[in-house]
């Protein structure tokens, strides 16, 4: 029970990050489909009903559609979802609630690398924050786009508005190497 608790949890958490990933591949012209299944990978997977938490570890990977998720570890947080008067309760032995519950945040933890498609966000912690939409990238955090790069100490992007900011280490300064694109002969 607790396998498939974890596994509807992992959902969750991960069917968010993919409607803001649908939303700004809108803008960008590329579909996501938010309904495609997830399937995670890890060598193990504890749940921790009191803490609220379920954690993926050992060479983690979380695969929907196009994107990817790799990890050292991936720990998932929630809350117990609200209850809904008109959908009967689903109740154990002992009487406890069982059931998905809400996301408050996912950690990714040791040699995060983030994929989709050409884009390739790398770094040693990631924390995604589930209620803000806030995605923060730390350790050496470095972010690919095709040939394009972008380093920094940390890494924070903002799904729904569509921004992000890179910090620096104290020591160093945020590089960014941007390729113009190719643009088309207009004398055709």
């Amino acid at each position: 029970m607790k396998k498939i608790l974890s596994l509807l949890l992992v959902w969750l958490v991960l069917s968010p990050l993919s409607l803001a990933a649908e939303e700004a591949a809108a803008k960008k012209g590329i579909r996501v489909d938010s309904n495609q299944p997830i399937r995670i990978v890890s060598d193990r997977l504890e749940a921790f009903s009191e803490k609220k938490m379920v954690v993926f570890s050992g060479n983690a990977v979380a695969v929907q559609g196009d994107r990817t998720i790799h990890a050292d570890r991936l720990i998932l947080f929630y809350r117990k979802a609200d209850r809904d008067p008109d959908r009967p309760e689903k109740v154990e032995k002992g009487g406890e609630e069982k059931g998905p519950g809400d996301i408050e945040r996912v950690e990714a933890k040791g040699h995060v690398r983030v994929i989709q498609g050409a884009r390739v966000v790398t770094g040693e912690e990631a924390v995604f924050y589930q209620e803000e939409q806030r995605v923060v990238m730390t350790g050496n955090a470095v972010m690919r786009d095709g040939a394009n790069v972008i380093r920094g100490q940390k890494i924070v992007v903002f799904l729904n508005e569509n921004r992000g900011v890179v910090e620096a280490d104290p020591n160093k300064r945020v590089t960014a190497t941007i390729y113009p694109s190719e643009k088309k002969d207009r004398r055709k």
